[in-house]
C-alpha cells in the first residue's frame, strides 16, 4: 500500500467523511512510514502531545518544503491542510513526492471530486465515500457508478464513526480494525490488503454492491413512481372539478 493515494469525500450532507479520512490515515499508517492527510478546505491542524517519531519526520520535511502549508503531526500520523483556490492541486503535486513511501490520504469537499479525478499526477487508486444511506442511496449509486468506470476501488460509509472513534482517528491514535473504527473489510479494500471482499462496496450485510444495472433498475422504478403520482394527482383534480 505504500504510496497510494486514497480520495475520502462525503455524499450530500452527510457528515463524518473527515473523521473516516483520519481513520483511514491511521490504518494506513506503518511504524516507519506513518500516513498523510490532505485535509483539502480544512482548518490549519496543531500537532498533538504524543507523536511517533516517523510523523515528526514527515511534518519537518513538509515544513521545509511547503513553507507556506501548515502540517502537524498527530500520533501515528500527519495532517496537511490545504486551501481551496488556484493552488489547491499544485499543493497537493508538491507533498505528494515528499510522502512517496507512505499512504496518502486526500480528504476533499464534495465539490472538488470530479475535479480531483480529472486532475493528472494525483493518480488515486480508491475511493471511500460516507453516504446517509437510504436517504441518499440514487445520490450513492450514481457516484459510485462514475467512479467504478474510472476504474477506481470504491467503498461506502453508511454511519458515521461513533464519537470516541472519531476523536482518536482525528489524533492519530486509532488502530487498524479497532472498535468502533473502520470496518476491517473496508480497510484491506481501500488499501489493497486484500482481494477476498473485492466486489463488498458498503459497510454492512444487509446491503449489496451498487453496480450499474441496479442504478438503471432503480431509476426505472423512480420513473413509474413519478408517473403513477402524476396520474394519481390528474384524477383527483378530475374528480374535484366534477
Amino acid at each position: 500500500m505504500n504510496g497510494r493515494v486514497i480520495l475520502v469525500t462525503a455524499v450530500g450532507a452527510a457528515e463524518g467523511s473527515k473523521a473516516a479520512a483520519a481513520a483511514l490515515t491511521c490504518a494506513a499508517s506503518e511504524p516507519d512510514r506513518p500516513g498523510l492527510l490532505i485535509d483539502v478546505g480544512g482548518r490549519a491542524p496543531r500537532p498533538t502531545l504524543v507523536a511517533s517519531v516517523g510523523s515528526r519526520e514527515v511534518e519537518e520535511r513538509l515544513a521545509s518544503h511547503l513553507p507556506d502549508l501548515r502540517a502537524a503531526s498527530r500520533g501515528q500520523t500527519c495532517h496537511l491542510a490545504v486551501p481551496v483556490g488556484d493552488s489547491t492541486f499544485e499543493s497537493i503535486h508538491a507533498a505528494l513526492p515528499l510522502v512517496r513511501d507512505s499512504a496518502t490520504v486526500v480528504h476533499l469537499p464534495p465539490q472538488l471530486l470530479q475535479s480531483t479525478l480529472a486532475e493528472a499526477g494525483i493518480g488515486p487508486s480508491s475511493v471511500l465515500l460516507r453516504a446517509d444511506l437510504p436517504a441518499d442511496r440514487a445520490l450513492t449509486a450514481l457516484a459510485v457508478g462514475d467512479l467504478l468506470n474510472h476504474g477506481l476501488r470504491v467503498r461506502v460509509l453508511k454511519r458515521p464513526l461513533p464519537w470516541v472513534s472519531a476523536r482518536r482517528a482525528l489524533f492519530g491514535l486509532l488502530p487498524s480494525a479497532a472498535p468502533g473504527g473502520l470496518p476491517s473489510y473496508l480497510e484491506a479494500g481501500l488499501l489493497e490488503k486484500s482481494n477476498s471482499l473485492e466486489h463488498r462496496c458498503y459497510d454492512g450485510d444487509d446491503d449489496a454492491e451498487i453496480d450499474s444495472k441496479g442504478i438503471e433498475k432503480q431509476q426505472r422504478r423512480d420513473h413509474a413512481r413519478a408517473r403513477r403520482g402524476r396520474g394519481l394527482r390528474r384524477h383527483a383534480e378530475r374528480e374535484a372539478g366534477r
